[in-house]
């Protein structure tokens, strides 16, 4: 027998604790979100189709950053340098060696697992902002060497990298490359989200609550910090590797200390501690330079602060950030649940308890 549910709230069996989607509600949201987003592609104009790739490019990484940082607790200010790792060494394999996609994407996630194994051993001794620190030094390595190869091969303006070939397809199209970073963000959360429930993940959790709790319950932490910076590396390295298939260059001016604040902010704005929160995050990052250029045109103002739309989208942005961190700590997740929550127990009201929002 069966009871109907509303949400999957409530549950009556430990096995339900495992189910990504646990009623028939959730399903059929999902069924109908998995269909909007293959018709998406179809409808979609031109910059809508590209707000929609670099939206699935980004989500990719920032769910890598958020299994580091939202779930082991463990800080880090590379990710723009494993991004960028990931990208030079796709463009090396192509351009020395002509190598293909399938060899260039496992190489880009063997590079990024080792430099992850690597950057990943000073947190067995460092916490907070010193780590933070230890990890911001993979950053200017990597830049550093790929600005050395750029330099020394002469190419001056970036390593073109021609589009990828799977199985005799091109991607040259949009639409196509729309449907190849669909199912790259896809596989990845499906990764990330089984992932959790496994031994692994909620040996992360543990660490990230108390890791002396955790050493006591016979959790191995220095083998939970190692694995979480070798996932969260080898992922955000294929995410670089996307990357220079799909804009066609790699360059280190596009790995700026400024993309890894966008990616910090992406699990910060989004909720930490949510896979959703990090998609939801990457939505809110991506868009938002243009709905700020938007308003200055609603405005009347884009002529007039056409010179300094850089200086004010960094300005909207990092206002944006500390808002949501004084009055959502939460995230974008937090605003979604508390919406969730009202219309699963509309019309009754639901006083929140002591201490929480």
């Amino acid at each position: 027998m069966t009871v109907p549910r509303a949400s999957g709230y409530f549950r009556t069996r430990y096995a339900e604790d495992f189910a990504l989607l646990d009623t028939r509600t959730r399903k059929a949201w999902a069924a109908l979100f998995a269909a909007a987003l293959l018709v998406y592609p179809f409808l979609a104009g031109p910059l809508a189709l590209d707000l929609a790739n670099q939206v699935l490019l980004g989500a990719v990484g920032a769910v890598a950053l958020m299994l580091l940082t939202g779930y082991a607790g463990q800080i880090s200010l590379g990710h723009a340098g494993l991004l960028a790792a990931g990208a030079f060494t796709t463009g090396i394999l192509f351009k020395e060696f002509g190598a293909p996609f399938w060899v260039t994407l496992p190489a880009s996630a063997l590079v990024g697992a080792a430099l992850g194994l690597i950057f990943g051993l000073p947190s067995l001794r460092l916490r907070g902002l010193y780590l933070a620190v230890s990890t911001l030094a993979l950053h200017f390595i990597v830049i550093h060497l790929g600005a050395e190869y750029e330099t020394k091969r002469g190419f001056s303006t970036g390593i073109l990298v021609d589009p990828p070939s799977i199985g005799g397809w091109q991607l040259y199209d949009a639409r196509a490359w729309y449907f190849v970073l669909l199912a790259a963000a896809a596989a990845t959360v499906l990764f990330s989200l089984n992932l959790l429930r496994s031994k692994t993940g909620r040996a992360w959790r543990a660490i990230h609550g108390r890791e002396a709790v955790a050493g006591a319950l016979g959790i191995s932490v220095h083998r939970a910090k190692l694995s979480a910076f070798v996932v969260s590396s080898m992922l955000t390295a294929v995410a670089g590797c996307l990357f220079a298939y799909f804009r066609g260059f790699v360059s280190v001016e596009a790995f700026s200390l400024f993309l890894t604040i966008q990616y910090v902010a992406m699990v910060i704005i989004g909720g930490m501690g949510s896979i959703l929160g990090a998609v939801l995050g990457t939505v809110f990052v991506i868009l938002f330079p243009y709905f700020i250029e938007w308003l200055m045109e609603a405005a009347g103002l884009a002529e007039e602060l056409a010179a300094v739309v850089f200086a004010v989208n960094y300005s909207a942005f990092g206002l944006v950030m500390i808002l949501f961190l004084v009055f959502e700590p939460q995230g974008l997740v937090g605003v979604w649940r508390r919406i969730q929550a009202w219309f699963l127990m509309w019309p009754f009201k639901q006083k929140p308890l002591a201490g929480t929002k």
